[in-house]
Order: C-alpha cells, then structure tokens, then sequence
C-alpha cells in the first residue's frame, strides 16, 4: 500500500524541496553569467570558477590585437625610413661628394640587408622583414644614383629595364639565401613583371610589341604560379597569380583590340597570333588548377600525406609557428571555371578578328558561331575536368548569344513588318514577300548570314543537348529558333506574295503538330496565323482565303483536348475577322455585316458545352468579344441594334438553360429589355408607359407567385427585372420632356415603390425606387440649381465645397457607422 505521510509533514518536505530548486537555480545562473562574460571578453579568463561563485570581473575588450600593433608599428618605420632615404638621395645628395655618396647608400644598403640575420636568428621575424624591406628599398635608391652619378647619358627606359632584371635578380638571391622571410621573394616577381615591358617601350616596338610584352610576362608569372607548390612558397605562389592576371588582362586587352580594329587579314592574323597562345595558357592553368583541387580533394592519398608533413611542425610544439599550407579548396569552384571561360573567349575571339577582315557581308558571324558550336562538339569527345568543361561551354554560349542578338532584327521586320498593311487594307498586293513585310520597316543587308545564325543555333540546341533535364528545353528552343527562320525564309529570299502565304500557312500547320512542348508549338502556331492574317490584309481574295483557311484550320484543331483551350477562341475569333470581310466584301452596311457577325455568338453557345472547363470559358469570353463587335457595328442604327440585342438576349436565354450558366439568364432578360427601349426609341416613342406597363405588370404577379412557392428567392430576380422595364425607360424620357405630368406620376410611382420595398423589406424596390426618385427630383430642380448657381458669387462654390469637405472630415466617424447600419439593414432584405 502506499504511504501518504500527515499533512504537516508532506508541508515540510514540499517547503524543503522547493528551497533545494531555488539554490539550485541560483547556482545555474551564476555560471551562466560567467559563461557569458567569457565570451564577450577578450582576455582570457580562469579556467574554472567555484561552481557557486560569483562571475569574476571583466577587463575592457581591447580593439587591437597585439601582433597587429607591431606589425603596424613596423610598416610605419620602414615607410618613414624609406622617405627618409629618398629624401637624401633626392635633395641632400648633391652636397656629398661622389666617395661620400657611394660610401653613405653603400654603408646603409649593406647594413639594412645584413641587420635581419641576427634579427632573425634572435626570434625577431617581423622586424626582420621591415628592415629587409627598407634594404629592398634601397636598392632601388642606389640603381637611381647610379644613374644620375655615371649612366645619365643612357637612355632611361632602357636603364629602367636593366635595373628591373638586376634587382629581380638580386632579390630572389636575397631572399632564397634568407629562407624565413617572405618579403624578398614576391618583391623580386613584383620586379620581374617590368624587364620585357620596358624593353618593348624602349626599342619602340609598337602596340605588338607591348601586347607581347607583356603576354609573355604573363605566361611566365602563370609557370610560377602553377609550377611552385611548396606551402612555404605561398606569397610567391600569391604574386605570380596576381601578376598573371593583372599583367595578361592589360595584354589582353590590347591584344583585343589590336583584333577587333585590324584593317587587312595579315594585321588580324598578328593580333591572332598574340591571342591564341594567351588562350591555351589560360585553358592549360584551368586544366592544372583543377587537377590540382581534385587531388587535394579530403580523403585522397597524396592530400592526406601532404597536409600531414605540412603540420608536423605545428604538432611538435616548435618555437616558431608553422607556415600555413596553401589551401586549393576554393579552387574548385569559380577560378578554373573563369580562367577556362577566359581562354575560350580568347580563342573564340582571334577567330573572330580574322573572319572579320576575311569573310564579307557579315558571314564572319556564322563562322564563327560555326567555331562556337565545335568548340561546344570538342568537349563531348574531350576529358577535360568538370570545370573547365563548364567554363569552355559558358564561353561558347556567350557567343551564341550574341550572334542570336546580331540575329534577332531579322525575325523582328519578318514578325512585325506584316502589321503595317492595318492602315492600307486591300491596297494591292505587293511584288513579293520582302515587300510585304517592310510596309514601314527598312530591310537588313545580311538576312542571309542571320538565317544561317539561326538555323545553326537550332541544330546545336537540338543535337548537342543531351542532359535529360534540359533535353525538352532544348528542343523547345531549337522550335522556336527553327520557327524563326522558316518566317524569315520568304522575305529573305524576295519569294513571290502568294508563295510566301501559302509557307506561313504551312508553317502554322507544322507548328500545330509540334510533338516538343505543346504549348511552344501552340503558341509559335497563333503567332503565325496572326501574321498571316495581317500579311493577307494586302490582297482582298488573300484576306477571304487566308481567313476562311484559319477558320477551319483551328476548328479543326479544337478536337484535340490539350489545344483546344487556345484553338477553340482562336477559330472564333478568325471567324469573326472573317464575317466582318465577308460583309465589306459583298459592300454591306455595317449594321447588316452585324447580323452576320452574330453567327459567331451562337456558334459559340453551341459548341462551348462540348469542351472542357478551360477550352469552354475561353470559348464564352471570345462569343462575348464578337457581340460586342456586333453591337458595335450596329449602333448607327437603332433598328437594326434592337434585332441585335434581341437576338443576343436569345443566345443568352439559351445560355442560361444550362444549369451551371443559370445567371446568363439575368444577361438574356436585360438584353431583352434594352432591345425593347431601342425599338421604341427607333419608333419615336413618346410615351413608353404605353408598351412598358403591359409587361411590368406581368411580371410583377410572376415575381409575386415565384416568391410565394419559394421564399428564399431575392427581390432582384423576382422584382428587379419588371420594375426596370417600366421605370428606367420612363427616367430616359423624362429627360427630354418639358412638362409636369411625367415628372409627377413617375415621382410618385417611385415613392410608393421606395415605401413598399422600406415596408416589406424588399431590397429591390427600394434601391431602384430610390434612386429613380432622386433623379426625378434632381431633373425638376436643374433649372432652379442653375439659376441659383449663376446668381451665387464666384468665390462662393468653392467656399461651400471647402466647408463640406470639413464637415465630411469631421463626421467621417459617424457616417462610416451609419453607412454599415445601412448596409446591415440591407443586407437582412430580401
């Protein structure tokens, strides 16, 4: 049995055991307290406090590092003893004479270059490397005097070249006699990249020349780079790449430019010739650089046994710190990528430069696209590394762009040219299919070399994407670029008119029945057809044939589910076009060419149940566009805009006879009645209460008797559509009636029908009785307002809007509760 212990003992023993919980937590947050102090605190704290104890007092975070301070404190020396030393040799050298000056920049170079061995080897590294700075300094202060005291008479360039490969050469003894300083070394690279420029600067070579110059120097700093892999020759390694980049990319850039202004072949063959070795030195570096990463990859054998004789020392716990190895892990992601990307582009682009001057009338584009496409081939046959695959396919894409864009103003005067015959319908066909699309747009010289861009760029898509992923992509876009050209082809070409329809006709019936992607091969085959139809606007017999062909063509296609979405209104749409033709064909009245119009509707009505929820609306919303089209047309003429409202109120009730369009028949009864105020209006009606009130009374008992079987009916279905034949009919002609019986019995009808629906609820009655009496009211007092408005000063209609405008402001509160009282009272009618 359980033992349940008296209530005072349990109180003791819950009392106890709370007060263990707070010591507990108040210990808990005292260590956690000094956790935090520890992290936000620089200095290190001890190592463990008493568990219970408090958290011990944090010194200020200091905002500089020790080794930082030094190393800036000795930058800072050198530099100041470097302008020192350039300040003697400039200003105070010419009061020595020539054995105190050889013995000053002697004595002072010999003890800046000797003092950092015993610096070194009493532990000092840092301002070892700061005094062997200074030396270095100075040395390029002693090859200045000695110019000025003996060489003057030599040229400076010259000079300069020669004093650059000495101290190069100097310096790298210097320092690989001085192992553990890093400074001599990249000084010495940093030195190397000016012998070969100068030289070429000085012997005049020409803007070759310095390419080369300067190209070489590149190369070589990229052998350094790639070549010198000890971790303790990392700056150097560091050096070489920025002087292989920084050094190539000016030579590049000349190089390229020397290309793209070469006037004759044999001056772009030099410029090529500078171009394709900086090429394959780039491709090469990317090939190495990638090689490299991946056998440094976590994991492989010889990175393993590398990183470990890297960290030996560190492991031994020796004084000095070890070298940090150098890391190749970023490598593997964008250097051998834009290095490849580079050397492609260079490649592509000396190809370039001697097409141009080679090949005339722009075939120099789809030549070399011709290069971009192989280059694209070589790398399906080749095992290069993946990044360099990836950089070398990138560099051939962004030619293929750009040809593309060189290309694009082709397609655009073949695409948009046939929209200029809107203007000039049936004016004459024209001579052939070039004439027919530069109504307002000039024609390119080079549609041959464009034709040949596209049609090689779609062949590239199509057979040499084989990614699963971007293989329906591909040929999608080979589609569309074939398309392209197929529209081109005509013009191109100067094919006759009739020739290059009947190719747009086709090519509409290909794009149909376009296997890849169904909605590029549907979208390509509406673009066409709208083309053709505005190209055939030329030629009236073209604008019938072309339209009627469409028609079909698309009715036809309505049968396959997955088009009809797209062709289903697109037939009905052609069909319209084509009864508007039809009618100015046959010289009809466009209130006659309406009737005809109306076919398209009641086709619409017809075939739209058949289709599916999509291929349907779309069917629907296009018959709405052609009755618009119908009214539009019969406007001018009352009558015959009452036989088409009619019979669209027809197609409407037809509508509405389908159970899920039941609210079309709201559409079909407004239509009916609108068709009956313009018939009346066409006869010149007077008294429309005449015509009206027999149908409003009617329907009204209908209304009534509806209700009546079914009280959840609203008062708009039930009330609406009788009161509205009366009353709006009447409020249009009372506007034109200048005597008082209208007005009086209207006012009054549309009073005791507000008071009925006020009475009864009824939301109908009231929102249309209302608002017919407000306006009868407004027509009686229009002359009374206008009289009064000329009476009033100027000044006084803006200073009453501008106190409405206050009152507004200030009741705005107030009139927002009593509008949603309204809209609540509103809302529980009927």
């Amino acid at each position: 049995m359980t033992y349940l212990p008296p209530p005072a003992e349990e109180l003791r023993f819950l009392d106890a055991e709370l007060r263990r919980l707070d010591a507990h937590r108040a210990q808990l947050l005292a260590r956690r307290a000094w956790l935090v102090s520890v992290l936000q605190s620089a200095a290190p704290g001890p190592a463990t406090p008493p568990f219970g104890g408090p958290a011990p007092a944090t010194a200020p975070r200091p905002e500089a590092s020790a080794p930082r301070v030094q190393n800036v404190l000795l930058v800072l020396g050198g530099v100041l003893l470097t302008i020192a030393a350039m300040a003697f040799t400039l200003v105070s050298w010419g009061h020595l004479g020539i054995a105190g000056r050889a013995a000053v920049l002697g004595t002072v170079t010999a003890a800046a270059l000797a003092a950092p061995v015993p610096l070194l080897r009493r532990g000092l590294r840092s301002t070892a490397e700061s005094v062997a700075g200074l030396g270095l300094a100075l040395t390029v202060l002693d090859a200045y005097a000695l110019h000025e005291a003996a060489l003057a008479d030599t040229d400076g360039t010259a000079y300069a070249a020669m004093a650059a490969t000495v101290l190069a050469g100097a310096w790298a003894a210097y320092g690989t006699a001085l192992g553990a300083l890093r400074l001599p070394r990249p000084a010495a690279l940093a030195a190397a990249q000016l012998p070969l420029l100068l030289t070429a600067l000085a012997a005049d070579a020409g803007p070759h020349g310095i390419s080369a110059a300067l190209l070489v120097t590149a190369t070589a700093d990229a052998a350094a780079a790639l070549l010198v892999t000890s971790p303790a020759l990392r700056p150097v390694r560091i050096a070489a790449a920025i002087g292989a980049y920084g050094t190539g990319g000016w030579g590049l850039l000349g190089a390229l430019w020397l290309s793209w202004t070469a006037p004759d072949p044999g001056t772009a063959a030099r410029a090529a010739a500078l171009l394709l070795p900086a090429s394959a030195v780039a491709l090469t570096a990317a090939w190495r650089i990638a090689g490299t990463a991946r056998t440094a990859e976590p994991g492989r054998t010889g990175a393993t046994s590398a990183t470990s004789g890297t960290d030996a020392p560190a492991a031994a716990g020796t004084s000095s710190p070890a070298l940090p190895s150098f890391s190749p892990q970023p490598l593997t992601t964008t250097l051998p990528t834009a290095t490849a990307l580079l050397g492609a582009l260079v490649l592509l682009a000396a190809l370039g430069g001697v097409l141009r001057v080679t090949l005339p009338g722009g075939w120099a584009v789809p030549a070399q696209l011709l290069g971009a496409v192989a280059l694209l081939t070589a790398l399906r046959i080749s095992r290069m590394p993946e990044q360099v695959r990836h950089g070398v396919a990138w560099a051939s894409a962004a030619v293929q762009g750009l040809a593309l864009l060189w290309a694009l103003p082709l397609v655009a005067v073949a695409l948009f040219g046939p929209l200029g015959w809107a203007d000039r319908p049936w004016s004459g066909g024209p001579a052939d299919a070039r004439d027919a699309v530069t109504v307002h747009a000039p024609w390119l010289s080079h549609s041959g070399p464009a034709l040949a861009v596209l049609g090689l760029l779609a062949g590239a898509l199509a057979l040499l994407v084989r990614n699963a992923t971007w293989r329906q992509r591909a040929l999608a876009g080979a589609a569309v670029l074939a398309w392209a050209a197929a529209l081109s082809v005509p013009a191109a070409l100067e094919l006759p008119y009739v020739v290059g329809l009947l190719l747009l006709g086709l090519l509409t019936v290909a794009a149909l029945a376009l296997p890849v992607l169904p909605p590029t091969g549907t979208v390509l085959a509406l673009v066409t057809s709208v083309d053709l139809a505005f190209l055939a606007l030329a030629d009236r017999t073209a604008t019938l044939t072309a339209l009627s062909a469409l028609t079909v063509l698309y009715a036809a296609a309505s049968t396959r589910s997955r088009l009809a979405p797209v062709t289903a209104p697109a037939a009905l749409a052609y069909a319209t076009a084509l009864a508007c033709a039809t009618g100015a064909t046959a010289g009809w009245q466009a209130p006659h060419t309406a009737l005809l119009v109306l076919v398209v509707p009641a086709v619409a009505v017809a075939v739209a149940p058949r289709f599916a929820t999509t291929a349907r609306v779309a069917c629907e919303v296009t018959g709405a566009v052609a009755a618009v089209v119908a009214v539009g047309l019969a406007v001018a003429d009352a009558p015959m805009l009452a036989l088409v409202l009619s019979s669209l109120g027809v197609l409407a009730g037809a509508t509405a006879t389908r159970p899920d369009r039941r609210a079309a028949g709201y559409a079909a009864a407004a239509l009916f009645a609108l068709a009956a105020w313009v018939r009346l209006a066409a006869w010149e009606v007077t008294a429309p209460e005449a015509y009206t009130l027999p149908v409003t009374v009617p329907a009204l008992l209908v209304g009534a008797w509806r209700r009546r079987r079914d009280p959840l009916t609203g008062s708009w279905p039930a009330y609406g559509p009788g009161l509205a034949v009366t009353l709006l009919p009447s409020l249009a002609a009372l506007w034109r009636d200048e005597g008082w019986p209208r007005p009086l019995l209207l006012g009054s009808a549309a009073l005791l029908i507000t008071l009925l629906g006020a009475r009864h609820r009824l939301r109908a009655p009231l929102v249309l009785g209302g608002a017919v009496l407000v306006l009868t009211a407004l027509h009686e007092l229009a002359p009374y307002l206008v009289q009064f408005a000329d009476a009033l000063p100027r000044w006084v209609p803006p200073a009453l809007a501008g106190l409405l405008l206050l009152a507004l402001g200030a009741t705005y509160e107030r009139r927002l509760r009593d509008v949603r009282r309204v809209r609540d009272v509103l809302g529980r009618m009927s």
